[in-house]
């Protein structure tokens, strides 16, 4: 499983830097600190999955622990990306569907 879980983040982070939503510049410590879901109060979704997601998967494989399972993120990308209003967002949704999948 983390073998997969490993391919499709390289594959949404190379999605997002296709569709130029991946940014060079971190946000703030205090944006990333947020201690709500997404940190829905302080970052766009894109960033919440470049600063937050990914690298805390990565970082869970990394160190060799158990990935999280129930992981069910879809529906809120769904809402997020429309609100961003990123028009091709469908090779997005997919990706992480698949990693919804991934950690069931």
């Amino acid at each position: 499983m983390s073998e997969a879980v490993r391919i499709l983040l390289a594959e949404l982070e190379a999605e997002l830097k296709r569709q130029s939503l991946w940014e060079g510049m971190p946000p703030s410590p205090e944006a990333l600190a947020s201690t709500s879901p997404f940190c829905v109060d302080t970052l766009p979704f894109t960033q919440w999955l470049q600063w937050i997601y990914i690298p805390r998967l990565r970082a869970i494989m990394d160190h060799g622990t158990a990935l999280p399972t129930g992981s069910d993120i879809k529906p809120y990308a769904e809402e997020a990306f429309k609100a961003q209003h990123i028009e091709n967002r469908r090779s997005l949704l997919e990706l992480i569907e698949q990693l919804d999948w991934q950690m069931r």
